[in-house]
């Protein structure tokens, strides 16, 4: 392969190979990586998402509308430890600031690291010596190394769609110099925010890293790996016109029908503890009791699909937030109207941007959360003429980005969310037209074209795009309980 021009090769835990019988809509990681490969070419390899008695010899490479992917099956002992064990029980609550969350076991990291070395194995099958690899999650942070250990020079980028917290959390982590301390083996290693870089900086000091002298590369162990903030982002311009077009469709219409005149407030969050939804509910139920004006004037819509609900955590907060949702209801509906509806189902991204769009309010209000792209899509949803407003928590990633127009707000303050649910359902349209039009100018400035370019420019020491000048996110520190509800007390990075 070596005579051949480069390519891009995007690594992922999951590859979503679209199955033409399904006319399923892209989102989130797939729609960074079609930006990515549209205009170089290249390959997405990956997980499959099935499970076999007998492991892959070879990914199976197939071609579609000019995507190229190649995906290996996994073992179901390899899926257990590497992806539920190590990387959904212990690096997910640890890099969501949820030490207390995090069960470790030897089998899982050795599982874990199984997989990774697994996957360099199938890499080194497909790669040439001069592809440029992009790696992305917390799912393969180990996976440069094992590539360099084969003999691989190739220029490695990685990127971090979840938070990365302050060193003393990290070093929580057993072994935590075999994997985060690992991301060293990188060429550039991405992160959301500013301050997630500067959390993985302090990291690499305690490591015994030397800073450059401007600050953007660290040399570890004889090797220079550079840091880059990148805030992941959305296809402005067309989820705005998907919401446009959505808004005209028999299902929106039917919904808003639905309402009967109501002012609506959405929140779309997958059932997970990071995502601060118990809180939400506590602080729509004070919103209620105290805003009795407000009473069958409004709806309030929380679509929520069930994920993981083998963890006994997740089980527990399936429990809780269907309990508090039936207990609110209980409360405050009557026969001609329920205050709120708690949706475990999964919708298309067409029916979700059409419910944006109708949205007088978006709750986005998680207790950490690396960006939080459902933020961006409700703005870009929006109507110019009519926008609605978005209440977003201060430890979103997006926040960085969207605090000129969003009312920012602390998740584990529930008389002030409360607050500002009623300032946002009675903020009048110049305040809201103005808040939309600053948030917009972000979100077109930096849509998701522009973000994979930065990263790729960087990684291959092209002329880089300049990064965009955002306001820092305001950080308060306050006291809240240490349970799967509200987390440790939040922490100023």
């Amino acid at each position: 392969m070596a005579g051949r021009a480069s390519r891009i090769v995007v690594v992922s835990n999951r590859v979503a190979v679209p199955d033409p019988a399904r006319r399923a809509q892209a989102g989130g990681l797939a729609v960074a990586v079609n930006a990515a490969l549209k205009e170089r070419g290249g390959i997405w390899f990956g997980w499959s998402g099935t499970i076999t008695p007998t492991p892959s010899d070879h990914p199976v490479v197939t071609t579609q509308k000019r995507m190229t992917y190649a995906v290996i099956d996994l073992k179901e002992d390899d899926y257990q430890e590497y992806y539920n064990g190590f990387a959904n029980r212990v690096l997910w609550p640890i890099l969501h600031y949820r030490v207390d969350l995090a069960e470790f076991a030897q089998a899982d990291l050795s599982g874990y690291i199984r997989v990774n070395r697994n996957f360099a194995d199938h890499l080194a099958k497909i790669i040439g010596p001069d592809d440029v690899l992009w790696i992305h999650d917390y799912h393969m942070m180990p996976l440069a190394q094992y590539l360099r250990e084969r003999g691989h020079r190739n220029r490695i980028g990685f990127f971090l769609h979840i938070p990365m917290p302050p060193p003393d959390l990290i070093q929580a982590l057993p072994k935590h110099g075999e994997i985060v301390g690992a991301l060293a083996y990188y060429d550039l290693v991405g992160f959301q925010t500013e301050q997630d870089k500067e959390n993985f900086a302090r990291y690499l000091d305690t490591r015994g890293g030397q800073s450059s002298a401007d600050g953007r590369s660290y040399d570890v162990g004889g090797r220079r790996v550079k840091l880059g903030a990148f805030p992941v982002a959305i296809e402005t311009a067309a989820f705005a016109r998907r919401a446009r077009h959505a808004s005209r469709s028999q299902f929106v219409k039917r919904f808003k029908e639905s309402l009967s005149g109501r002012k609506l407030i959405v929140g779309v969050d997958r059932l997970d503890y990071s995502k601060g939804i118990p809180n939400r509910l506590e602080a729509y139920e004070r919103f209620l009791r105290n805003a009795e004006d407000w009473h069958d004037k409004v709806a309030y819509v929380q679509i929520t699909p069930k994920s993981r609900t083998e963890v006994p955590e997740y089980a527990e907060m399936d429990r809780f937030v269907s309990r508090k949702a039936g207990q609110i209801n209980g409360l405050y509906s009557d026969v001609s109207w329920t205050p709120l509806r708690y949706v475990n189902r999964t919708y298309s991204r067409s029916a979700l941007a059409g419910i944006y769009r109708a949205a007088g309010v978006a709750m986005v209000t998680p207790l950490r959360d690396g960006m939080n792209l459902v933020a961006k899509e409700f703005v870009a949803a929006q109507d110019p003429e009519d926008p609605g407003v978005l209440l977003l928590s201060q430890f979103a990633g997006a926040a960085h980005e969207l605090s000129a127009g969003a009312l920012i707000v602390n998740p584990h303050d529930l008389d002030g969310m409360a607050e500002a649910l009623r300032r946002a359902l009675e903020m009048p349209l110049p305040e809201r037209s103005d808040r939309y039009r600053r948030m917009m100018s972000v979100l077109e400035a930096n849509d998701i074209d522009r973000w994979a370019k930065r990263f790729l420019a960087e990684l291959t020491d092209d002329r880089a795009l300049p990064a965009m000048s955002l306001p820092p996110a305001a950080v308060r520190t306050v006291r809240a309980r240490p349970d799967w509800r509200t987390g440790p007390a939040p922490r100023k990075a």
